[in-house]
């Protein structure tokens, strides 16, 4: 029971069972597709697993999977909000059992759906495993409400409106409620489904002029909800770095407002044509918030280290070395700027000279960048969460710095290889002269990937044989009481809050 309430109550329990599912749905369905096809390893898993694969359904059978996977991170970031952003015991209580529940229904009976036959009662289960996790998101709106005045910053170094209304609450406020609409439209066009709707991958249609309203609802959705997840874990590693100052003031307003129009640019894309203009100048304010969290984190992180490091008056290059000093920390901004080259900026390229070079492509070249630019955008959100994990579990010493630099390196290195696979084309025009770089990108990718997954499995092998430790860590980190999560910047109301708890972490 004592670990059951660890796994599902504590918020290091509920990160850790979401990571070690997801990584299991990765481990068994990454076995059908690329080299594993050629290998024959595909045919062993479809056999050894009874998987029902009709050719005709790929196209829904890969949505379905994608979607599992989106809401247990969607869950993680959760989990991370109602822990460090102050509410009551009980909204984080209801948030994170409703969320739980959800995504692990939508994710076992999805699956079972897509792949194991077509079973409906499996497919209404998972719609509402759905509508359980949407419901999470309207609660965590309800808790994440800055008006209320008790939760309003009295100190003056945070972001904060005239009337003292906390700017980074509203923030994560404003994005929520842009996910809830932005979940809509996607369950909106699912409505219609084989009524004026068909299952479709957007990256299919990138060449055909005449898109349904429906299509397009479905295009804007998945653009929307993976940038709405990275301004949430943009948001949560604010917190986490205790971001604050003359940025943070700079930032959040920003953060705000970018986050309002760029919602609003994709919602418009269903009937205009202008949507991309509001993209654009919602990613600008969106970035540049981004740009103050990696100036103060990184001024932080050298000023912090440096004294750990013994370093009285540092030089360049001692900075260089308090920066780089704690690889879990320095990262979420490293990958943050990293990913204007392997993201942004690809993706800003495209926009501008579409017509003049993308266009021209065969349309298979295309298809593959776009496809490479929002899994690049997922992985790389992915790995700003693990680092996340790693600094909450307590993890210290040389692990911390090898596991830290083997999820930099091992992912810039396949990221970076990845685009430049998809943009090859822009270096070697001709195709059959392309072999090499392909060859040489492929093997990289596949270097920096197997490092990332063989790290991340030595981490969750390392935590299952903890668990199963009758006085292992993880009774450490369950008997702390999470309080952080009630906290406020009124004194009065903290101790008030933390007086209705008692030392194992439970209401009184």
């Amino acid at each position: 029971m004592n670990r059951f309430n660890y796994l599902f109550s504590s918020t290091k329990g509920l990160i850790l069972t979401a990571i070690s599912l997801i990584a299991i749905v990765t481990a068994v369905f990454q076995t059908l597709s690329g080299p594993m096809v050629e290998w024959g390893i595909k045919d062993v898993t479809v056999k050894l697993l009874g998987m029902d694969l009709n050719p005709q359904e790929r196209a829904g059978r890969i949505i379905m999977l994608y979607h599992t996977i989106a809401m247990a991170v969607v869950a993680i970031e959760v989990y991370m909000i109602t822990s460090i952003v102050p509410m009551r015991r009980h909204e984080q209580r209801n948030i994170n059992m409703f969320i739980t529940v959800g995504y692990m229904t939508a994710m076992v009976f999805g699956l079972g759906f897509a792949y194991w036959g077509h079973n409906f009662t499996f497919h209404g289960l998972f719609l509402v495993g759905q509508s359980l996790v949407f419901f999470s998101g309207v609660m965590l709106a309800v808790a994440l409400n800055p008006w209320k005045k008790e939760y309003y910053v009295t100190d003056k170094e945070f972001a904060h409106f005239k009337s003292g209304m906390d700017m980074e609450r509203m923030a994560f406020f404003v994005m929520t409620i842009a996910m809830l609409i932005s979940a809509g439209y996607g369950a909106v066009t699912g409505s219609f489904w084989s009524n004026g709707h068909e299952t479709f991958l957007a990256e299919d249609l990138i060449r055909d002029p005449h898109k349904t309203h429906l299509q397009k609802a479905i295009i804007g959705h998945l653009h929307i909800m993976l940038t709405l997840i990275a301004v949430a874990i943009t948001l949560v590693v604010g917190r986490w770095l205790k971001f604050k100052g003359v940025f943070h003031k700079i930032a959040m307003p920003f953060m705000i407002v970018g986050t309002i129009v760029i919602a609003g640019g994709v919602w418009s894309v269903v009937w205009t044509h202008m949507a991309h203009t509001f993209i654009y100048i919602g990613s600008v304010g969106v970035m540049l918030a981004a740009f103050m969290l990696v100036i103060f984190s990184w001024k932080k992180l050298i000023h912090d280290n440096a004294a750990e490091m013994g370093y009285e008056n540092p030089n360049f290059i001692q900075k260089l070395k308090a920066l780089f000093h704690d690889p879990i920390k320095f990262g979420p901004g490293w990958q943050m700027v990293f990913m204007n080259f392997t993201v942004s900026g690809v993706g800003i390229f495209m926009a501008i000279k579409l017509e003049q070079i993308f266009r021209v492509w065969p349309a298979r070249e295309e298809r593959i960048t776009l496809t490479g630019h929002w899994h690049i955008l997922a992985a790389l959100i992915a790995t700003i969460i693990i680092m996340y994990y790693v600094d909450i579990v307590g993890i210290k010493g040389k692990i911390r710095k090898w596991f830290g630099w083997i999820l930099i390196i091992g992912s810039d290195i396949a990221f970076a290889s990845m685009t430049i696979y998809s943009m090859k084309r822009l270096v070697v025009p001709n195709e059959v002269a392309q072999q090499g770089v392909v060859n040489t990108t492929m093997l990289l990718t596949d270097f920096g990937l197997g490092a990332i997954l063989v790290s991340l499995a030595i981490l969750l092998g390392w935590k299952l044989f903890d668990l199963f430790q009758k006085d292992g860590l993880w009774k450490k980190e369950a008997e702390n009481p999470e309080l952080e999560a009630e906290k406020t910047s009124d004194p009065v109301f903290n101790l008030k809050r933390e007086s209705e708890f008692n030392t194992e972490g439970g209401v009184k």
